[in-house]
């Protein structure tokens, strides 16, 4: 089993909150998304595992079991060309939960129109393979946020 940890401070708002129906829809894959707290922040890994994709505004965490974690910060933040986000480590390098991925500021990014709320979503993943998904509620970066059968 594959505990998903939040990679963020904030509210847990659930997938069908994300303004953007690819995510709310579930079509990327279950999982739950994070409102963060609006300061300069680290986004960090949400399991120990491989960064197999990393762009400033997304990353994906692979790890042992070849369960794939997609952290994506922030809607439509791909339009803002990496500008504010800062990579703090490499794809094809091995992270440890709660190791910064990425440093940004959820306030720039609302100021730049978009909207700040980042899908945590279980890549290939079944609704039901999920447990104990969190969807109120204020977390803290490192809080469970769902397990993964």
């Amino acid at each position: 089993m594959t505990t998903v940890t939040s990679p963020l401070a904030g509210r847990a708002v659930g997938l069908a909150a994300v303004p953007d129906p690819v995510f709310s829809g579930a079509m990327v894959g279950p999982g739950t998304a994070i409102d963060p707290v609006r300061e300069p922040s680290e986004a960090v890994a949400p399991v120990d595992g491989v960064v197999v994709s990393l762009h400033p505004h997304a990353f994906v965490v692979v790890d042992s079991e070849g369960h794939g974690v997609l952290t994506h910060l922030g809607i439509d933040t791909v339009q803002l060309n990496g500008q504010g986000f800062e990579l703090l480590v490499n794809k094809g390098d091995s992270v440890a939960r709660g190791q910064g991925v990425v440093r940004w500021n959820p306030a720039a990014v609302e100021e730049a129109g978009k909207s700040p709320v980042c899908p945590v979503v279980a890549l290939e993943a079944t609704a039901d393979s999920l447990g104990d998904v969190r969807e109120d509620g204020d977390v803290k970066s490192g809080d469970v946020l769902f397990s993964w059968q």
